[in-house]
C-alpha cells in the first residue's frame, strides 16, 4: 500500500494528500522511470556521476510552472556539464517538446512521469486528489544522495530558487 501524507501542501488553499515516502536530504535518491521528449526512458542511472537539480512542476502550461522552468534554465545556464537540470511533470512529452521549443529552453531537460508516475510515487510528490506532481525541487549529489529538498507548501507558489542553486553549487 502506498504511503499517504497530509498536512504538507495545499492547492489554492485546499489541503492535499501526497502519495509516497518522505524523501529527505541524506537519503539515497530513489530510482525512477520517466520519458524524455523523444519517448526514451530516463532513470536515475542516466545522471550517475553528475549533480542533478530536479525541478518538479504540476504542468508546464501554467504560469508559475512556466516561470519556474524559465528561471532555472536561465540561472543554471552557466553551470558546468557535470550538473544536469531536469523539469519533471505529468505533461505529455509532445507538449513538453513544443513548450521547450517555444520557450527557448536549452539547459533544462523536460521529463514526463505520465506513464508510471514512478517519480511522483518514489519521491513522495504525487498529489492523490489531482494526479499531478507537487511543486518541489530535489538536488541529488554525485554520490546518489539527496542533498536538498523543498516541497513548496502552496502548489501555486514559486520555490526558493536561491537555496536550490546554492545547494547545487555547494556540490561542485
Amino acid at each position: 500500500m502506498t504511503e499517504e501524507r497530509t498536512g504538507i501542501i495545499t492547492f489554492k488553499g485546499n489541503p492535499m494528500t501526497l502519495l509516497g515516502p518522505d524523501v529527505k536530504p541524506g537519503d539515497s535518491a530513489p530510482d525512477f522511470r520517466v520519458v524524455n521528449t523523444d519517448l526514451q526512458p530516463v532513470g536515475l542511472a542516466d545522471s550517475k556521476g553528475k549533480i542533478s537539480l530536479v525541478a518538479v512542476v504540476p504542468s508546464l502550461d501554467t504560469g508559475v510552472c512556466d516561470t519556474m522552468t524559465r528561471k532555472f534554465n536561465e540561472q543554471t545556464a552557466r553551470l558546468p556539464d557535470e550538473v544536469v537540470v531536469y523539469t519533471v511533470s505529468m505533461d505529455l512529452p509532445f507538449a513538453q517538446k513544443r513548450w521547450c521549443g517555444n520557450a527557448g529552453i536549452e539547459k533544462v531537460k523536460t521529463l514526463s512521469d505520465y506513464q508510471d508516475r514512478s517519480f511522483g510515487l518514489n519521491y513522495g510528490v504525487l498529489i492523490k486528489e489531482l494526479k499531478l506532481l507537487a511543486r518541489s525541487v530535489f538536488v541529488i549529489g554525485k554520490d546518489g544522495k539527496v542533498a536538498y529538498r523543498e516541497i513548496v507548501r502552496e502548489v501555486t507558489d514559486e520555490p526558493d530558487y536561491e537555496s536550490a542553486l546554492a545547494a547545487t553549487k555547494k556540490l561542485l
